[in-house]
């Protein structure tokens, strides 16, 4: 293996990425999750396969906005829990190659990242809802020596492994779709170790996620911002509405507001968000997300230098936001502006100078024993998503 910090050191940078659940289901409309909470029996499901006509797929568009919004690497559902594989595979012929668009949708997404400049994830379900070991014992694997689930299995490392032959460099593998056990662990059901050595020896520089039963390169948290320990890397998922992959009547859509602050509060903690679009059948992103995505990345623009690289602080945000460090620097990200004066309590630091990150322009402030106040402020916030305050120290 790489050394580990030649390996994870852009994922440490990065800070913000772009998350696409997209397939088959997408068809749909009513979700990722809709083969199983809907109980479509396989046969019958399979056929929404032959709807999926993506006209409009244009993954160059994606990687455009991801790196318009500020996002540094990309990562996407090459197959979900229902087994449809977007890429071309000789293991199953429920694939976009064979069924459906008639041909391999993740070549071309990989190209469009490399274009861009954007590190290139692949998602990948280790469970698939077809298998009727996996159907039946959604929450309970079957016993041991099931030819169902060896058949499984033995179709996820073949999976995995033209993932990580045909597409030449990935970056991120970002395992989901695996349960709890009933007899043995996770790992063990899945023969994860040998999974997981096989794929850095194909990419020996790939990153792994913590999906497969074993801890590897970064923790998950999916819908909520909770920090691994220091010295532990760990990214946050969420969605920007209710829903995962494109679902027609989830309207309710967070604001460019929201998804800054929930940027600011990984990076706080030392970790990386990354955020989901469900693109529709045709492969176009729902135009809220569109916008949200360009509002966002003007904010990154102006503020990114307190976001890309940075690390925890000392300094607590009291009651303005949080904050982050660089090498003789700290950024307050205040989410919650205070009018013309701003005192951190407790901060017990002397910077040289202040100014706001997106105008350059200085701020005045004075240290009184531990507690920094700032004086002068405009008496709104000069950010209206979050104003960030840059201290030299």
């Amino acid at each position: 293996m790489k050394n580990d910090k030649a390996r994870t050191d852009w994922f440490k940078q990065a800070r913000f990425g772009m998350f696409i659940h997209w397939g088959d289901y997408s068809v749909l409309g009513r979700g990722e999750w809709v083969m199983w909470q809907e109980q479509i029996p396989p046969e019958k499901y399979a056929k929404y396969a032959d709807q999926f006509k993506p006209t409009k797929y244009n993954p160059e568009t994606w990687a455009a906005l991801a790196k318009e919004a500020g996002m540094k690497y990309m990562v996407l559902t090459t197959r979900h829990h229902d087994g449809y594989c977007l890429f071309n595979t000789a293991t199953t012929k429920f694939n976009a190659a064979q069924t459906g668009p008639g041909r391999d949708l993740i070549a071309p997404y990989v190209k469009a990242c490399r274009k861009a400049g954007l590190k290139v994830g692949l998602y990948y379900s280790l469970g698939d809802w077809r298998n009727p070991d996996f159907w039946k014992h959604w929450t309970t694997t079957p016993k041991k020596g099931s030819s169902h689930w060896d058949q499984m299995v033995a179709n996820v490392h073949a999976q995995v492994r033209e993932l990580c032959t045909n597409y030449g460099q990935i970056d991120l593998i970002w395992y989901d779709g695996g349960f709890f056990p009933q007899d043995r662990t996770l790992a063990e059901a899945y023969d994860s170790k040998r999974l997981n050595a096989m794929i850095r020896r194909l990419q020996p520089q790939i990153i792994i996620n913590n999906r497969s039963g074993l801890p590897e390169d970064f923790d998950t948290p999916e819908g909520h911002i909770t920090a691994s320990l220091p010295g532990r890397l760990w990214e946050s998922c969420m969605t920007h509405n209710k829903h995962w992959a494109y679902f027609a009547d989830d309207d309710l859509f967070r604001p460019a507001r929201s998804v800054v602050i929930d940027i600011t509060a990984c990076a706080w903690g030392g970790g990386n968000y990354l955020l989901n679009v469900g693109p529709k059948p045709d492969g176009t992103i729902p135009a809220p997300s569109v916008k949200m995505l360009k509002e966002v990345g003007g904010w990154m623009r102006r503020n990114g230098e307190a976001i890309y690289g940075s690390e925890r602080c000392e300094v607590t945000g009291a009651a303005f936001g949080v904050t982050t460090a660089k090498p003789g620097r700290i950024y307050l990200l205040v989410h919650w502006w205070p009018g013309t004066e701003l005192k951190v309590p407790g901060a017990g630091i002397k910077p040289r100078k202040a100014w706001i990150l997106s105008t350059k322009k200085p701020v005045k402030f004075r240290v009184q024993g531990k507690d920094l106040f700032f004086t002068g402020l405009p008496a709104q916030s000069p950010e209206p998503m979050t104003t960030v305050i840059g201290l030299e120290m």
